[in-house]
């Protein structure tokens, strides 16, 4: 069956760092948009970062761009989200979503084909 199982997260001070990976299985992973998207405490669930297919093209937030580092390796079947320079605003459930047919610039045009369970990630001040 389809999973996607993220790791990585954790408590973080602020201005640290944190790599979070999702290892996807049950699907054809390099047919795939990866995205990242987050979930605060009283807040929507929004987008951070996706990555293309092939991993060559990306989609960043406002809000991460310049902080935040989406890849994915198609061998692996795994995608990251490397982030740098970390706020307390950042303070949130990520959760790894796969979606297919649309672009990375596209991703939040489309609901995801398959999530993730969620990890955390706080950011103490």
């Amino acid at each position: 069956q389809v999973q996607l199982v993220e790791s990585g997260g954790g408590l973080v001070q602020a201005g640290g760092s944190l790599r979070l990976s999702c290892a996807a299985s049950g699907f054809a992973f390099s047919n795939y948009v990866m995205g990242w998207f987050r979930q605060a405490p009283g807040k929507e669930r929004e987008s951070v970062a996706a990555s293309g297919r092939n991993g060559g093209t990306t989609y960043y937030a406002d809000s991460v761009k310049g902080r935040f580092t989406i890849s994915k390796d198609n061998a692996k079947n795994t995608v990251y989200l490397q982030m740098n320079t970390l706020k307390p605003e950042d303070t949130a459930v990520y959760y790894c979503a796969a979606i297919f047919g649309v672009t990375a610039q596209a991703m939040s045009l489309k609901s995801p084909d398959y999530w993730g369970q969620g990890t955390q990630v706080t950011v103490s001040s």
